[in-house]
């Protein structure tokens, strides 16, 4: 397979680990296993006492069973245990595709959900997004897209990087469409459970799409990226077989110690989620009366979910503001420039707990 490097990673690769004001990130803030420990003091025995030899290769049964309990109706063998949703989306489009099918994915999104398709062979469509007051997305576009070729709709909702949130009837107009035309959904659900208001979460599409496949990661919503565990879901048990034997050829199995510390992190799913949003939640309050300040500079649509955001920006190339801004003021923002070159728009991320010091930097740079 022959892949185009992935812009965004080797954009941090140069900065991430570099810059002292990450302005960008797309996951929650992260926490010590001595944190994680605080919430089940027992289990720092357990995990001292840990056998590491080699895991399942579908997953440890009591992750596989802590993450049946995030959806309705699912058994823990539904459940494919991965390392990180990364490995997840690789291994699910080489299982489920091959040369000349076709992939209609929700852009802008994380690249791989279109780039490895891409690599195999495949023709994708790009289901933009439309700027404006508001995002939206044009159904006439996804439905004329559809044709005998069309193996795969991939959806992103809470959304990467601009914090759309479909509603229940687009959802299912979506569903409804690939129904009728024999085509898998694969939802990318990794921000699901970070919605600011509780009605508007969406059913997971392993939950009301028998063919659906889900995923999740420990990354975004927990706030675990560390620990490098994703999962699919999906109530089809060919699409499960394929995608369990491919993995064969991967990782086989996970960490002991990283699943270890997702059982408990699932276990206190409640408390992470709380927290996170909380985090959230405050940040976005800061934002609201920046982008407010700052609106002849930026374009503000306020997210419904999810730690990220993708303001606009009015005064100049989105590229060279971002690489002037974190040389001179070491504050870095993922320029939208990366997911196309259409977009002047710029990744925000505010599920740190730092956030408002980034922001205070932000704001002087704009001042000098």
């Amino acid at each position: 397979m022959q892949i185009q490097p992935f812009r965004l990673e080797r954009f941090f690769a140069k900065y991430e680990f570099n810059a002292p004001y990450l302005l960008c990130c797309s996951d929650c803030e992260a926490m010590s296993i001595g944190d994680l420990f605080k919430m089940e003091p027992e289990a720092e025995t357990e995990f001292k006492d840990l056998w590491l030899g080699y895991t399942e290769s579908q997953g440890h049964p009591l992750l596989r069973e802590e993450i049946a309990k995030l959806y309705n109706g699912v058994s823990p063998d539904q459940v494919l245990v991965h390392t990180g949703a990364e490995e997840a989306i690789f291994n699910t489009m080489n299982a489920m595709l091959q040369p000349g099918d076709h992939v209609i994915v929700q852009f802008p999104c994380y690249q791989s959900l279109a780039e490895v398709a891409q690599a195999i062979g495949c023709e994708v469509s790009f289901w933009r997004l439309e700027d404006g007051p508001a995002w939206k997305l044009d159904f006439d576009y996804l439905s004329d897209q559809i044709n005998a070729q069309t193996k795969l709709i991939i959806v992103n909702s809470p959304h990467n990087p601009t914090g759309y949130q479909m509603t229940g009837d687009e959802y299912n107009q979506v569903i409804e469409l690939a129904r009728q035309n024999g085509i898998c959904v694969f939802s990318d659900e990794v921000y699901r459970f970070l919605e600011y208001e509780v009605s508007d979460r969406l059913p997971s599409i392993c939950e009301i799409d028998e063919n659906g496949i889900a995923l999740g990661v420990m990354s975004k919503s927990f706030g675990l990226p560390g620990l490098r565990i994703g999962w699919i879901v999906t109530r089809n048990k060919e699409t499960y077989h394929r995608l369990a034997s491919f993995k064969d050829y991967t990782t086989i199995c996970n960490s002991a110690p990283s699943e270890f510390l997702s059982i408990l992190g699932l276990k206190n799913k409640e408390k992470l989620f709380e927290r996170n949003l909380s985090i959230i939640a405050k940040n976005l309050g800061l934002l609201d009366v920046f982008f407010e300040r700052h609106e002849d500079r930026f374009s503000w649509v306020r997210p419904k979910a999810g730690p990220i955001a993708f303001p606009g920006f009015k005064q100049g190339k989105i590229a060279e503001f971002c690489n002037d801004l974190v040389q001179q003021a070491g504050v870095l923002l993922v320029p939208g420039s990366l997911y196309d070159p259409s977009y002047n728009n710029f990744r925000i991320g505010f599920g740190r707990a730092n956030m408002q010091e980034a922001l205070e930097k932000l704001e002087d740079y704009l001042a000098n």
